[in-house]
């Protein structure tokens, strides 16, 4: 990586209701961190449609798309025309009957770097996930582009710490994740703030393990669940950057759309590894137990 200093953008967005006007949110939140020098551009999870994992329905896998497709070419015309990385989130339709939560990387020539598929896949009352999205195959690779070489997770692989340490093992020099979040509106407050606070904490703490620096990037406002049946969620924002030591660089708020810019050095990774070397002193001997289900 030739430069060490990165000025990153992250996106936090709310539904605008169809694909073209999300798509044309995208655009503008892109421009505008173009004019304030962003290098790298990160967008929320799924970010073309309300999060319609809410329901199971089989009407909804007519929101895939191909990759390359037609979000793949908008992005990538954006990012060769600003000269910027832009690193997007769709519904990938792979084949017929077979879609993945993916992540696409735009290099800052327009060329597709690279993509990531989800590998964790959540099953839970509101992310119901499981019914439309296969297993990421790519594994936990990072992608090489004009700023760095990109770890990209998404969502609920933020809550692994398996996979910020793969990622980071790989040569990853930053952590990156597209999110869709919420609370249930049924929860208290209490409990709101307990799983916000988590959901914070444990990224802040994949970033000190690794000695990396980490952006994560969230949708934000209420979305009623599409059958009109369920609570519907509010997407609670708080998109964020931190440093490798876990330091909090910028954060929005839970309260509405946001272009996020803040200013990374990428080379205090070596600094900070070196005072805290905790990949010299992993026991890789002794972690065999780390690839059971569960020690009975």
């Amino acid at each position: 990586m030739s430069r060490t200093a990165l000025t990153l953008a992250l996106v936090q967005q709310s539904d605008q209701g169809t694909t073209e006007a999300n798509l044309d949110d995208c655009e503008a939140a892109i421009r505008a961190a173009a004019i304030r020098e962003a290098q790298l551009v990160l967008l929320q999870e799924l970010h073309n449609t309300a999060y319609f994992c809410q329901i199971e329905d089989p009407a909804l896998f007519d929101l895939a798309e191909p990759i390359p497709g037609p979000t793949t070419e908008r992005l990538s015309a954006l990012a060769r025309e600003l000269g910027l990385v832009i690193v997007g989130s769709l519904f990938e339709r792979r084949a017929p009957g077979l879609y993945h939560n993916t992540a696409v990387v735009l290099d800052a020539d327009g060329s597709l770097a690279g993509i990531y598929r989800k590998m964790h896949i959540p099953d839970d009352p509101g992310y119901y996930e499981k019914y439309y999205f296969t297993p990421g195959d790519l594994g936990f690779n990072p992608v090489d582009t004009a700023v760095g070489r990109l770890g990209v997770l998404v969502c609920w692989d933020q809550w692994f710490p398996e996979a910020a340490r793969a990622m980071a093992l790989a040569g990853a020099q930053l952590l990156l994740y597209p999110t869709a979040i919420g609370w249930d509106p049924t929860d208290g407050p209490e409990e709101q703030a307990r799983q916000l606070d988590a959901w914070v904490t444990v990224q802040r703490g994949h970033a000190i393990a690794n000695g990396l620096a980490l952006a994560s990037c969230n949708r934000v406002g209420f979305e009623p669940a599409p059958n009109g049946h369920a609570a519907g969620a509010r997407f609670w924002g708080h998109s964020f950057v931190c440093g490798p030591q876990g330091e909090i660089l910028a954060q929005a708020d839970d309260q509405a759309p946001k272009l996020l810019v803040a200013e990374l050095d990428l080379a205090r990774t070596e600094e900070v590894r070196r005072s805290w070397p905790f990949l010299r002193d992993r026991r890789i001997d002794a972690y065999a137990d780390l690839n059971r289900r569960y020690r009975d």
